[in-house]
């Protein structure tokens, strides 16, 4: 018979996590209430076709009640010039939609920051685990191409308790090869 291994601390899983760096990103929603928005690193994409992605809400944040009543929501990816975006997102008590930041509705009502790459989605399921809830959401709208679509967005990485970017001088050599040719894809 074996037997199986303890559960690892919290502070053992949270020092594993710190090596693996991960996108920021900003959630919206209003269920009805008023807006509301959280800072996450946990976006993820699930499928293209539908186009899916995934993230985790903690019952620890104040925006969590809301975005789990709430039929749809707005996903932002953050670029490194939107730092201090994230951090209104993560920082307690604070107005995260007041007169000095920049922030609209969409036409179908949905709180946005008109700056970020955003998509909109509707959300086709919720699966409690361990105290938060994941949240796969079915994208449905996105930020139009703009005068933008030749400015190269720098992403903004959360790593080691620590906001970072990602520049040329991070990129691996031209030699190294890609992702998506080792899984099969030509893109």
């Amino acid at each position: 018979m074996t037997e199986t291994p303890s559960a690892i601390s919290a502070d053992d899983f949270r020092f594993a996590f710190r090596s693996h760096p991960a996108g920021v990103a900003i959630v919206t929603a209003d269920a009805g209430d008023g807006p509301v928005a959280m800072t996450v690193s946990s976006v993820a994409s699930v499928s293209i076709d539908p186009p899916t992605l995934v993230f985790s809400a903690s019952a620890l944040s104040s925006s969590t009640p809301t975005i789990l009543k709430a039929e749809t929501v707005v996903v932002h990816m953050l670029a490194a010039d939107q730092v201090a975006l994230a951090k209104l997102g993560a920082q307690r008590g604070v107005d995260r939609f007041g007169p000095d930041v920049e922030w609209g509705r969409l036409p179908t009502g949905e709180p946005y920051y008109p700056g970020a790459h955003w998509l909109r989605g509707r959300v086709v399921q919720r699966v409690d685990a361990n105290g938060s809830t994941l949240i796969l959401v079915e994208a449905i709208e996105s930020k139009k191409h703009g005068d933008d679509v030749d400015k190269e967005p720098v992403p903004l990485v959360y790593h080691n308790r620590r906001w970072h970017t990602l520049s040329d001088r991070s990129s691996l050599p031209a030699s190294s090869v890609p992702f998506c040719v080792v899984y099969g894809r030509d893109e």
